[in-house]
């Protein structure tokens, strides 16, 4: 018998799942172990490949979804398993709570640090992005006077904190503008350095911009700041779990949050905050929590009784996260970005506002019409073509946010470009 070819055990692969419905763990791995031959952009490439990742979850038939990046939905396995951990701490309550809770939420910090590079000590598991970064603005020793430099692309929680801390504190907001389609790093950086004086405490940056999807020069930015001798605070929200990179490759920042529910793949409601070693002790806690000390980061987590099967299932989202490999993940990702903004890029009724270069953008972008309110654009593709999209109005942006994950298929870009042709003409 002629030994059966990797092509064809994909397709022998997706035919098997299709007709299930479910990818299980151990099918994953099966397929991913016939890949290894394949770079990660050629893989990238593989729509009969990732429509069989697509079988891992269950996706909506009622519209396409491209607004994966407020929450992305749990790979069914992911799912599975979460489910299961409620039943489970739910058959024991309390004796769970009081005897495991502590042990299992460490291992999941664990892991999660060693996904971000970082050491245990050195982070804790929020709700989410908002969360984080707030309890380190809230937490900081402000004086009246002191500075911090954000940009209104920043996100919106986490201005209104800063207000929050202006009327409070008296600290004073510098607002910078980041260029939607910069030349160079440099350009970026001098942005944020020409907003410094002698008073700036804080700068707050994002890895990857939510509404436009741009990647910015954290390293750069982040060394720069230090030079001054401003601390730096990084919006991870939809860089963790979609971009290729450990803490340690920023440059040395002080503080980094991000959301678990967006790329990652965790149930709603999980996010981390890491916090320097260094950077741990003068932070004050929002809440009053004398059980550890000053420079034991969990002074800052203290969450009293919560929902802890999301906090299990980590693991679980981190197994099925690192069976695909975060540069196979990061891969597709930008592909698909790729994938319709080529094709629609110089059209002249059709504004990308995202950067064009490859390395300044992953997943995320976002399109505008001109003459088109994004409002409007947003409920024509939603009514009209069925797809779901997030309309972006302020800070310099107008357009819709296209946010692909993994199960999107290249027949979904295919519908959502045509539909972007038949509107701007």
């Amino acid at each position: 018998m002629r030994p059966i070819s990797k092509r064809q055990f994909l397709k022998s692969m997706a035919a098997t799942i299709g007709s299930s419905s479910l990818l299980s763990m151990v099918d994953l791995e099966r397929l991913l172990a016939h890949t290894t031959h394949l770079s990660p952009t050629a893989l990238a490439e593989r729509d009969d490949f990732w429509e069989t990742i697509r079988t891992s979850y269950t996706v909506t038939p009622d519209f396409i979804q491209l607004e994966n990046g407020y929450f992305s939905l749990a790979a069914n396995p992911v799912l599975e398993a979460y489910i299961q951990h409620v039943r489970e701490v739910n058959a024991v309550s309390s004796f769970y709570m009081r005897t495991r809770q502590a042990d299992d939420k460490l291992a999941s910090r664990k892991a999660l640090a060693r996904m971000l590079g970082c050491s245990d000590n050195e982070l804790i598991i929020t709700r989410n992005t908002t969360e984080s970064l707030d309890t380190v603005i809230a937490g900081l020793d402000w004086k009246a006077g002191d500075e911090a430099v954000m940009a209104p692309t920043d996100y919106g929680s986490m201005l209104d904190m800063f207000t929050l801390q202006a009327k409070r504190h008296g600290i004073v907001n510098r607002m910078v503008t980041v260029p939607m389609h910069p030349q160079s790093d440099d350009e970026i950086v001098q942005v944020y350095e020409r907003a410094f004086t002698p008073k700036t405490r804080l700068l707050m940056v994002c890895h990857m911009i939510n509404v436009t999807g741009q990647i910015l020069p954290v390293k750069r930015i982040v060394e720069m700041a230090h030079r001054h001798g401003v601390e730096v605070m990084v919006d991870g929200a939809h860089a963790f779990a979609q971009l290729d990179f450990a803490v340690g490759d920023l440059g040395g920042c002080d503080y980094y949050a991000s959301s678990l529910h967006k790329w990652l793949g965790t149930p709603l409601g999980a996010g981390i905050l890491y916090v320097r070693n260094d950077r741990i002790r003068p932070l004050w806690q929002l809440f009053g929590d004398a059980s550890f000390a000053d420079d034991d980061i969990r002074k800052l987590n203290h969450t009293g009784t919560h929902p802890v099967a999301t906090d299990l299932a980590i693991l679980d989202a981190i197994r099925f996260h690192e069976a695909i490999g975060i540069q196979r993940k990061s891969a597709r990702l930008r592909f698909l970005q790729r994938y319709w903004t080529d094709r629609v890029r110089g059209h002249p009724n059709i504004v990308l506002n995202t950067p064009e270069a490859p390395e300044r953008s992953g997943a995320i972008a976002n399109v505008g019409i001109k003459g088109r309110a994004p409002a409007e654009l947003a409920k024509t593709l939603l009514d009209t073509y069925r797809i779901f999209t997030v309309a972006i109005d302020g800070a310099g942006v107008r357009g819709v946010r296209v946010t692909p994950q993994v199960f999107t298929t290249t027949a979904e870009l295919d519908a959502f470009v045509k539909a972007l042709h038949e509107i701007a003409s």
